[in-house]
């Protein structure tokens, strides 16, 4: 039996799952022993524990290099404000249309419990702000597009 230990909203679990036997596994919660019966996989199918899975190679150069993609410039002076960190975009700072130089912040992000402020890198006027109070965010995400 493989044992493995969970903590769900506080609570800890110590689980022990066995072998499958006719789609069929002994699972013990906390000493709790339960058989639980897994769906068959419809024909011509195969199941996924079957497949063996092998990373895809990284794409290569004719040289050899690996090829690292990079995110297209924006067309013409344009250049967007992404996001330094994923977070919840607490407030801005600017509105469309305002005039913007190096270093000045645009917007709030809440991050961990920590608001953290969103400079520009580039001067010029806030052409389109593309997230809203509230939104949450990946890294790298465009906030807003600079002209």
């Amino acid at each position: 039996m493989k044992e493995y230990k969970y903590k769900i909203n506080g609570i800890k679990f110590a689980v022990s799952v066995g072998d499958v036997v006719d789609n069929k596994v002994t699972v013990e919660v906390n000493g709790t022993p339960y058989t639980v019966e897994l769906e068959k996989a419809p024909a011509g199918k195969t199941s996924v524990s079957n497949v063996k899975k092998t990373p895809a190679a990284a794409p290569r150069t004719q040289e050899g290099a690996k090829v690292i993609s990079k995110p297209a410039a924006p067309s013409g002076s344009a250049s967007a404000v992404k996001s330094p960190l994923p977070g919840t975009v607490m407030s801005f700072s600017v509105k469309e249309g305002d005039t913007v130089n190096v270093g000045d912040t645009v917007c709030v992000l809440e991050a961990m419990k920590m608001e953290n402020d969103v400079h520009t890198d580039k001067a010029g006027t806030v052409k389109k702000i593309l997230v809203g109070v509230g939104d949450a965010i990946l890294e790298g995400a465009d906030i807003m597009i600079i002209e």
